[in-house]
């Protein structure tokens, strides 16, 4: 069952995909309509799971579960990757790539490598400051404190 994001709680369950280019503003509605659609009918043997998604920066993918009632199983988890796997082949983006480096430069979002972004460091284009984007949250509650933080403060920061 789809629902608002700003509804579920702060416990629920997401997961981010990150996009290795900005999704074209002639592709952004279909992508909201196939999502939603997926999300509107998406259940955990017959039982609706209560579900939302946020599109950031046009880039990311968040899904959000309520769990608060149950968990949901691995099939319903395997359902929502098929999803990607579709938005990848119909968007030709990599979305499940989860060692290439988003980070923000001013206002603007970019993508790279990890080899890139290691020489990015290398050549100071990078600092302690740079806030780059991790993916490795659980919660909804995480989004708003731990997501866009500081490379000193995520995994990133054994490359300064």
């Amino acid at each position: 069952m789809f629902v608002d994001f700003e509804k579920l709680p702060e416990t629920s369950k997401i997961w981010i995909y990150q996009s290795d280019r900005k999704f074209y503003p002639n592709e952004i509605e279909g992508l909201k309509n196939k999502i939603e659609g997926f999300l509107s009918s998406w259940n955990d043997n017959g039982i609706d799971i209560i579900a939302s998604y946020q599109l950031k920066y046009n880039r990311f993918i968040i899904l959000a579960v309520d769990e608060t009632i149950d968990s949901i199983t691995v099939n319903a988890i395997d359902d929502s990757v098929r999803l990607i796997l579709q938005l990848q082949d119909d968007y030709k983006v990599e979305l499940l790539d989860k060692l290439n480096v988003c980070f923000k430069q001013g206002e603007f979002v970019q993508y790279k490598e990890l080899k890139d972004f290691k020489k990015l460091i290398k050549s100071k284009s990078v600092s302690e400051k740079t806030l780059v984007f991790n993916n490795l949250i659980n919660t909804k509650g995480e989004l708003e404190s731990d997501w866009e933080i500081p490379i000193t403060e995520s995994w990133h920061n054994r490359f300064l």
